[in-house]
């Protein structure tokens, strides 16, 4: 058997994916259509659509197959995403990369296998549109064409589902996103019985950069802020644009004096770059704190009150200072 290789900048690529926040999630019939369609247009017994994690592949439409995921070193998928042509394979037995594979010498005793794969938002390969049948098969140019189209509609709904979680101006999380993603981190920080610190961050006289200089100015400030975050930040953390000149970080298996000591190092990379860039005006912000401790399970919510509400009393502590 041929285990698949892993595509460069396969960080990267897993990231691109887990952004979309779909991973997990219930079935979807704007999916489910366009897998029922793949199945009758091919005759085949399943038709998938398979996102590509690290160490899994997860089906978001599952038709024929009752099994929600499979591990990615045995599956056909891995394959596919390393390519930008659909992959094919006529009759898996007579194939030395997958003739003693388990999902073909075992359930569900894989033959064809048909996939197209899936580019996201990004530009990475996350996943594929797969068809699949127990009996060796052929497919004509055509019907290559078919299975490209059907993908095509595939990457327009997963766009849709990125646009709904991704800030437009910063393309970071929107408050959407940060929420679902925040939860997860959250749930999975308590099971490991970690700490996670929620910092919310507001930009100063940010009204008064857009009455000075101008709304372009304005959104040019907040694409900056959004880049130096992507920047300085973990790539275990998770932050995003709430709304305004709102942002919120969530810092997993970290406790409340390191995260004073990452957002003070965060700070002064904002400083430094006010020494040097060519903006009309500097970036300045507010932070609030709230940490969830190792013992303790508390809500989003909460930690978003009390990272809210301190971070108001230390804007208006800045403000009357101004």
């Amino acid at each position: 058997m041929q285990t698949p290789k892993m595509p460069d900048h396969e960080a990267e690529r897993v990231a691109s994916l887990h952004c979309l926040n779909v991973l997990d999630t219930p079935s979807e019939e704007r999916f489910d259509r366009i897998t029922r369609l793949a199945r009758r247009l091919f005759n085949t017994k399943i038709a998938l659509v398979s996102l590509v994690d690290s160490n899994r592949q997860w089906f978001k439409s599952s038709i024929g197959l009752n099994a929600t995921e499979t591990p990615r070193d045995i599956s056909f998928c891995g394959h596919t995403i390393l390519g930008d042509e659909p992959f094919i394979i006529n009759d898996a037995l007579a194939d030395d990369r997958f003739h003693d594979n388990p999902l073909v010498t075992g359930e569900p005793n894989i033959r064809f296998y048909a996939g197209c794969p899936l580019t996201g938002p990004n530009g990475y390969k996350i996943g594929t549109l797969c068809v699949i049948d127990d009996e060796p098969k052929a497919l004509s140019h055509n019907d290559l064409q078919d299975l490209i189209d059907l993908a095509s509609m595939v990457e327009r709904e997963l766009s849709a589902l990125a646009m709904a979680t991704i800030d437009e101006l910063t393309m970071i999380h929107n408050r959407r996103g940060f929420e679902y993603s925040a939860r997860k981190s959250l749930d999975f920080c308590h099971r490991q019985a970690m700490p996670a610190t929620l910092a919310y961050i507001d930009l100063n006289h940010f009204k008064t950069i857009n009455d000075t200089y101008g709304h372009q100015a304005g959104d040019r400030a907040l694409v900056t802020f959004a880049q130096m975050l992507q920047q300085q930040l973990r790539e275990m953390d998770v932050y995003a644009r709430m709304g305004g000149d709102e942002f919120a970080i969530l810092l997993n298996d970290t406790d409340e004096s390191t995260a004073h000591h990452i957002l003070t190092r965060f700070r002064q990379s904002v400083e430094n770059f006010n020494q040097s860039n060519n903006l009309p005006f500097p970036l300045k912000f507010s932070l609030g704190l709230a940490t969830s401790k190792q013992e303790e399970k508390v809500s989003l919510e909460h930690l978003l009150h009390q990272a809210d509400t301190k971070m108001y009393q230390q804007k208006r502590n800045v403000e009357c200072v101004a």
